[in-house]
């Protein structure tokens, strides 16, 4: 049987004359694109000219939608009753809309990001929340969720189509969420173990935790963020490794869970 999975990577998340990350380098590797919506990083002219370059490279377009929180890149907790939440998600996902449109792209799929996405991963009340807004502004719009944890949940709950998704470059605690990037280990920068990783990962069909513990789990798409140094060369390794192992990689369909 032919294995496929998709390759995502964060990014548009320049600000005015302040670069991170190497968004060009990335979108000639990766088969979907996260694109921040103005609130956690990026500005309008960013988003504009990631899009551009996302749809020319034939990549999917999702948006990535964080706290609102640029000092803080989005990955500082905030408490916002859920009907509030939920209105800071269909605003930057009408923004996205908007910006693709008008680049003559569209957006197909909605992840979370930072702080907002860990929160509703061990909420799930909150990425329930978070879903139906996205849901309620676009019916069709695939939902990015973090594999095994409650994010997939309440996707489930309201039958959308959904991708799961595991991190190259993220450590995993045994509850299928990430290790706190405060502690030593969480952010994997060396290209090769990340690589392998994602081999082990994708062909057990499993999260491969710290301790070692699988999580049996439904896998769509791979993530790397673009603002790691390494973010090209991880995107590069892990693709090259998926396909030495005959792992197709191509754009996701979405399906319910």
């Amino acid at each position: 049987m032919t294995i496929s999975v998709d390759l995502n990577a964060d990014m548009g998340e320049s600000f005015g004359p302040w670069r991170m990350g190497d968004d060009e380098a990335l979108l000639g590797v990766v088969t979907s694109a996260n694109i921040a919506c103005g609130q956690h990083a990026g500005d309008w002219d960013v988003m504009a000219a990631t899009m551009r370059a996302a749809a020319r490279n034939g990549v999917g377009i999702g948006a990535h939608p964080g706290f609102a929180d640029l000092q803080g890149f989005g990955r500082r907790r905030m408490s916002l009753p859920l009907d509030s939440l939920g209105n800071l998600v269909r605003y930057q996902l009408g923004a996205a809309q908007a910006m693709a449109r008008a680049n003559g792209a569209t957006v197909r799929h909605l992840k979370l990001h930072g702080a907002l996405a860990n929160m509703a991963s061990e909420s799930k009340e909150m990425a329930r929340a978070c879903y139906e807004a996205a849901l309620s502004v676009a019916p069709e719009i695939i939902v990015m969720v973090l594999a095994g944890t409650a994010q997939q949940a309440a996707a489930a709950e309201l039958g959308c189509r959904t991708a799961c998704e595991i991190f190259a470059d993220r450590a995993y605690r045994d509850d299928a969420t990430l290790v706190d990037r405060s502690q030593p280990g969480a952010v994997i920068h060396d290209p090769a173990t990340a690589a392998a990783r994602m081999v082990e990962m994708v062909r057990a069909g499993a999260i491969v935790t710290t301790s070692g513990k699988r999580i049996p789990s439904r896998i769509d798409t791979i993530c790397l963020h673009g603002d790691t140094p390494t973010a090209v060369a991880i995107a590069r390794a892990v693709r090259g490794a998926l396909n030495e192992q005959g792992v197709t990689l191509r754009m996701f369909e979405g399906a319910t869970v």
